[in-house]
């Protein structure tokens, strides 16, 4: 039985690092795919080539359109929102749009509750509590993402994460052969995304890795930066593709619903009606 999936994100290339590959194989499986953002990410670091003249949203909306095509997305929704900026504080309301960080709980999840009852959403996809690494409009897409799928009676709500335990390992033997930039400070991962232990969900994306591939480097304006400095997606598109779809051939989530000691589920839509 064919269903409809929706993965719900704060920026354009969110979809593309966390979510990517089970998009892509529930859409080669014949389900409906959606993907809902709440900010065009106007506020993203960028090279100047593509943030002159302050529109960037609207170049990585575009973006965000072209790793839908890649994932095999039938339908792409912004919710308007302006991205909230990732400084100590969060930017001042632009004008006629609020930041998404500032939007009421109850008004922001109406928008998205209106698209999960006109698509009879089955699986919606959030971030955990944390917002995975704690930008403050991933914790909103957390909150919002909760109270969104209560308004329209959701059966299911799979929030996206990933181990801490194994991430904090990888960046400590990561960090034994690269160099990381000075402004990174590996831990902050100590307190991010989810313990092993809460993981309910672990899907194998192996076969859609270069789909997941082809959505990371859809975000061009994400790989660049002023001065060559690194960027995390342009790091991880330098990953050699055997790798690669090691590396990026599983996605965990948490189900807040998910009966105690029940083994992990290897499907998102196990289970449902």
């Amino acid at each position: 039985m064919a269903h409809t999936l929706l993965a719900f994100h704060a920026h354009p290339d969110d979809e593309a690092l966390l979510t990517a590959g089970t998009m892509a194989r529930a859409a080669a499986e014949g389900h409906r795919v959606i993907l809902v953002v709440a900010t065009d990410g106007n506020e993203g670091l960028a090279a100047d080539s593509f943030s002159a003249g302050g529109r960037l949203g609207e170049l990585r909306l575009n973006e965000l359109r072209e790793s839908a095509r890649a994932l095999g997305v039938a339908r792409v929704e912004h919710l308007g929102y302006a991205d909230s900026g990732s400084g100590p504080q969060p930017l001042p309301d632009a004008p006629g749009r609020t930041r998404f960080v500032r939007a009421d709980v109850d008004e922001a999840a109406g928008r998205l509750a209106d698209i999960l009852r006109e698509e009879s959403v089955d699986v919606l996809l959030t971030y955990d509590a944390n917002g995975g690494y704690g930008h403050r409009d991933h914790v909103k897409v957390h909150e919002v993402g909760a109270r969104a799928a209560e308004l329209a009676n959701t059966p299911r709500v799979l929030q996206a994460t990933v181990p801490r335990d194994a991430l904090c390992r990888a960046i400590d033997l990561a960090g034994k052969v690269y160099r990381f930039p000075a402004t990174f400070d590996p831990t902050t991962f100590d307190r991010s995304y989810s313990s092993r232990a809460d993981i309910t969900h672990r899907v194998n994306v192996r076969r859609y890795a270069s789909a997941k591939r082809a959505a990371m480097r859809a975000h061009a304006s994400q790989s660049s930066a002023e001065g060559g400095a690194d960027r995390t997606l342009a790091a991880f598109l330098r990953i050699p593709r055997p790798l690669f779809d090691v590396v990026f051939g599983r996605e965990w989530f948490v189900d807040p619903a998910h009966p105690p000691g029940a083994p992990i589920s290897r499907d998102v839509f196990a289970g449902l009606a």
